[in-house]
């Protein structure tokens, strides 16, 4: 850190009780008050370079006392700062550096200590030693800008803090190897003191080789400083324009990690009815006020550019948003931000708290997940935009197009298409994860879980097994819902993209809607008649049209109806390792025969050819044998028997 001194004489201020006088021959004949502390000094060094002090001795009518009074209640700087000027005064060595030049500065303007009283006054040699000196270093000029706050209209009007900003501002946008003055080096401990009038000079290049040169290397010393002024710096960063936003995003979150802190949940509502202390309370709602404002202030400068800072960091400023009360405007931007990059998220990220929890609310926010996953399936929306073609370029396209242009231009178009398609699949399995854990809390509307389930399109769904997961457990932590309830949050479910375990799992499961169930066992069995070479051919007319109206081919045996395999060990549920015997499933299919019949509208299988009354044939269909291959010979054989009563 770069220093000046003044001055040659030793210092010979002292203190007697609360008077502090100076050494001399001479008796003093002026008396400073200033901050409740008396100067006992003289007139001649002061006066001769302070205007302000001869104003004032001129005003003050003089008394029989050998001691002229002065009051100077409202001196910027306080204590050392005056004596700072006092000893420049009596040409007593003084230290100037980042930490006190401010303090000088104002004390030295507000004593007009210029160079109209005299050549190579206290304001002449500041303003040298701030401009070719301080502002030239970076960490000198951070310290300085810090200490402008605890004078900040002196600070403004004198144009020290501007100054500051744009010599910081500079740096950042400069390569980091022209700074004097690496934060790096001096963190480790290295000796900073750099003399500006001899001591020390020859440091300069032995500090120049130790800097590392990268390229957030500002972001760190940025940081400590306080909101406005971090605000007005940031600003003038950003507009420089050589930044990139990745590395300002980068600087956002560290300064971020260091005024912000682990915001959590408050644990007992804050309101008119809490028997928490008030004094307790008022301090909280300081706090939360000026952590508030910090976040806000962070989610303005936010850049624009996507990808710009992660969807990790997105997230945690939108759950604290939450917990803090930020503005509406602010979380609603931080979702539509997270939308854009979704794919980058994971469960945890999306479990944004909610503060309404403690008072019967839902424990996550699904609102602010609901318009994060609107944004992200509204950029799907928009055609992708092409780079601008050269107006020669366009023309000769149009006369003459080569077969190899064309062939680009479909590489492009199908690479993009299917980075598209790639993240709708990465967040489908991102939501139905998200919804197994929503779905447990008790308070969660039926709405709600169906608006973010049908949110996903239906192929970035190539298996349906998470979906049918967080319907389990959702049903199990809602039993008190109807059998309308029930139907409507099946709907989503596709049986036909269920895995064997899945199915297996379903076909037993006395919580779903009849209807599913046997949308499940018959699927089931169909895929296992063609996997394992069954003759779909000699299949009833019927048989084959529930078959094509579910989009299965009949001509096609070999070809499974999922391409799921099997599910991973931990992803397995509970009651797949206890299967049950196919009496039992038969026993399940039996006990929800008491629901209405309307249930099983979706599977019809009348066909031309009778198969009797619905109940006989839902009942043949449920007589399921111990093998799938007989499900089929089943109805073969039910099939000729009333082909043979039609005959007679």
């Amino acid at each position: 850190m770069k220093f000046m001194k003044l001055g040659s004489r030793p210092d010979t201020f002292y203190s007697s009780e609360a008077v502090r006088s100076v050494s001399s021959e001479v008796s003093s004949d002026l008396i400073i008050q200033v901050k409740g502390c008396r100067y006992l000094l003289h007139k001649f060094p002061l006066l001769s370079k302070c205007i302000r002090l001869q104003k004032l001795c001129s005003e003050t009518p003089e008394t029989s006392s050998q001691h002229q009074t002065l009051q100077l209640p409202d001196f910027p700087g306080g204590l050392d700062a005056f004596e700072l000027c006092a000893k420049f005064c009596y040409g007593i060595t003084i230290t100037l550096s980042a930490h006190n030049i401010v303090a000088a500065r104002c004390a030295a303007e507000y004593l007009q200590m210029t160079e109209e009283v005299e050549k190579g006054n206290l304001i002449y040699k500041l303003e040298v030693f701030l401009n070719s000196c301080i502002l030239q270093g970076w960490k000198d000029s951070i310290v300085t800008l810090q200490t402008t706050k605890a004078f900040p209209l002196w600070s403004e009007e004198l144009g020290i803090t501007a100054r500051c900003i744009e010599a910081i501002a500079s740096k950042v946008l400069c390569n980091p190897s022209k700074v004097s003055l690496s934060h790096s080096y001096s963190r480790r401990g290295g000796r900073d003191d750099v003399s500006c009038n001899g001591g020390g000079g020859g440091g300069d290049s032995q500090r120049q080789s130790l800097k590392p040169v990268n390229k957030g290397w500002w972001a760190e010393d940025m940081a400590e400083l306080g909101l406005d002024l971090y605000w007005r710096t940031m600003i003038a960063v950003k507009s420089g324009g050589r930044v990139k936003s990745s590395l300002v995003g980068e600087a956002l979150k560290i300064y971020a990690a260091r005024w912000l802190p682990k915001i959590q949940v408050p644990s007992v509502p804050i309101g008119p009815g809490s028997d928490s202390d008030s004094d307790s309370g008022d301090e909280a709602n300081n706090s939360n006020s000026k952590h508030r404002l910090i976040l806000e202030s962070i989610i303005n400068l936010l850049p624009a550019e996507k990808g710009a800072v992660t969807c990790s960091f997105l997230l945690k400023l939108l759950k604290a948003a939450n917990i803090l009360n930020a503005s509406s405007t602010s979380k609603v931007d931080l979702a539509r931000r997270v939308g854009l990059q979704l794919e980058e998220a994971n469960v945890n990220d999306l479990l944004i708290p909610s503060v309404s929890y403690l008072s019967g609310g839902l424990i996550y926010d699904v609102e602010l997940v609901m318009i994060i996953l609107e944004q992200f399936m509204l950029q799907g929306q928009s055609p992708p935009i092409s780079p601008p073609r050269s107006k020669l370029g366009f023309e000769r396209r149009q006369r003459s197009r080569s077969a190899e242009n064309i062939d680009l231009d479909f590489q492009e178009s199908r690479r993009s298409s299917s980075a598209s398609h790639s993240s709708k699949l990465k967040v489908a399995k991102l939501v139905d994860s998200y919804l197994q854990v929503i779905a447990r809390d008790v308070n969660l509307p039926l709405s709600k879980f169906l608006v973010i389930a049908e949110t996903i399109p239906e192929f970035s769904r190539p298996d349906h097994d998470d979906l049918y997961r967080a319907i389990d457990i959702y049903l199990k932590a809602h039993p008190d819902m109807n059998k309308t309830e029930r139907k409507r949050l099946c709907r989503t479910l596709n049986c036909k993209k269920l895995s064997v375990e899945a199915c297996m799992h379903a076909a037993q499961n006395e919580l779903l809607p009849l209807r599913v169930v046997v949308q499940v066992l018959f699927f089931e069995q169909a895929r296992s008649a063609m996997a394992g070479g069954g003759k779909v051919t000699e299949l009833p007319s019927n048989i084959k049209a529930l078959l094509a109206s579910h989009g299965i081919n009949p001509s096609r045996p070999g070809a499974p109806l999922s391409t799921t395999a099997s599910v991973a060990a931990e992803d397995q549920w509970s009651s797949i390792s206890g299967l049950k015997s196919p009496k039992s499933k038969l026993s399940t299919l039996r006990m929800k025969l008491a629901e209405d019949d309307d249930d099983l509208d979706g599977v019809d299988l009348q066909s031309e050819g009778g198969l009797g009354s619905r109940s006989s044939k839902f009942k043949a269909f449920c007589a399921i044998p111990s093998r799938p291959k007989k499900m089929f010979s089943k109805f073969l054989s039910i099939n000729r028997s009333s082909s043979e009563k039609h005959r007679e």
